[in-house]
């Protein structure tokens, strides 16, 4: 067996800082004005910060150019490339043939990833890019593992392999969709997507003998989410993802918190390191109970199992989990009164969970005494109000910089 690398996503410099925390081997980001994530917080300075710190720590950062480019932005597509170059970035995602061409000039020490957003589902596209530069193509979300493994069966060994394991499903085929530039002017396939596959919608139907008769069709009084999909987790499929030999496994959503991240990078970075360590004794149900404490939709295996699976419709919208919060991060440890970044109400007697690095068991307590960062004043609850507001509280265990506290509400 070959350990895969862990692949996390990165919004931000510090979101990617906490992806390596909690045991990312590598993260993906986008520049701030090509990628698919162009609202994402990962502007051209934090994204070079991001490099030199994944390169200090001996980590990997890939960076999205993934976007299917008009002409115009050809000029920009060259330049970030060079710059990229310089950096010695570690692999540039692309999905448009024509950039790729572009990557090739103008970046050629870079290794070369081909997007999802290519949907690559056969090896006999897989094959194709690997002739024209490619270094690894992140796979098709519709593929289901026999054909993953046909994929991985027949292309050469030095082309990489990647799937994602985690996230947000779209309603388009692996992410190609014209809904948002059709309904909101804001197209998903260059990086500004409404999520109009999120919204709620009405539905009428016209008797054909009686036009203009429009009679309501309808979940409920608040309509139905026909267009939303649940969230893919693949945390039970991990030993025959690892058997498999797939090389990369990757969690979508440059856009969540971090205290999405710590959880879902910390629960998959455990879930593989037991399984390489003792494959008899691999438990998914331990891992699954960390992931359900994020806000989530309801989760669905996707095709992986059974191209015919249906389960994987979100017909009542979000369904956000509503016993767990982000409580805090921690920015600067002491043995008395340790100084917690504030993301949630706090107040004395919450129940609190602080997450571990490389451990699936956090570590729960109740909040003694709170006090005021500011004049160290006794105080009974906190609330967020400024950005990178504080309070002091005592910590049952020593912490280190950037763990992140969970709050049960």
């Amino acid at each position: 067996m070959k350990k895969p690398e862990l692949l996390a996503p990165a919004g931000s410099f510090a979101k990617a800082k906490i992806a390596f925390l909690y045991g990312a081997d590598a993260v993906y980001a986008g520049t701030s004005s090509l990628s698919l994530r162009t609202r994402a917080e990962m502007g051209d300075d934090d994204l070079v910060k991001t490099i030199q710190y994944a390169h200090e720590i001996g980590k990997k950062v890939y960076t999205a150019i993934n976007i299917y480019a008009w002409d115009n932005m050809y000029d920009e597509i060259r330049k970030q490339a060079r710059i990229l170059n310089e950096l010695k970035v570690d692999g540039i995602i692309v999905a448009d043939g024509g950039v790729v061409e572009i990557i090739k000039e103008e970046a050629p020490d870079v290794d070369i990833h081909i997007s999802t957003q290519a949907n690559i589902v056969s090896y006999h596209s897989a094959n194709f890019w690997h002739k024209n530069g490619a270094k690894r193509v992140i796979l098709a979300r519709e593929l289901n593992k026999e054909q993953i493994k046909d994929i991985i069966n027949n292309t050469p060994m030095r082309l990489e392999t990647e799937i994602f394991i985690h996230g947000a499903i779209c309603f388009g085929y692996s992410g190609r969709c014209f809904l948002s530039d059709f309904l909101a002017c804001r197209s998903a396939n260059l990086g500004d997507c409404a999520q109009s596959c999120r919204w709620a919608y009405n539905l009428y139907a016209e008797e054909v003998n009686n036009p203009g008769n429009l009679m309501p069709v309808e979940y409920d009084e608040k309509g139905t989410y026909i267009f939303s999909s649940k969230d893919l987790c693949l945390i039970n499929e991990i030993p025959e993802i690892i058997e498999m030999g797939v090389d990369s496994l990757k969690i979508e959503g440059r856009l969540k918190t971090e205290y999405y991240l710590a959880t879902v990078v910390n629960a998959y970075r455990n879930a593989i390191d037991d399984y390489m360590q003792a494959p008899e004794k691999y438990d998914a149900l331990k891992y699954l109970k960390e992931l359900e404490k994020i806000k989530t939709r309801g989760l669905t295996v996707f095709y992986f199992n059974d191209r015919n699976n249906k389960d994987f419709q979100e017909y009542e919208g979000k369904q956000y989990n509503p016993n767990y919060e982000f409580g805090g991060k921690v920015v600067e440890y002491n043995e008395e009164k340790s100084i917690i970044e504030i993301k949630n109400r706090l107040q004395v007697g919450d129940a609190l969970e602080i997450i571990i690095p490389g451990q699936i068991d956090t570590y729960q307590f109740v909040i003694d005494k709170l006090w005021n960062s500011e004049t160290n004043e006794e105080i009974p609850q906190v609330s967020p109000g400024k950005a990178g507001q504080t309070v002091k509280m005592k910590l049952p265990i020593k912490v280190e910089k950037d763990w992140i506290i969970r709050r049960k509400k």
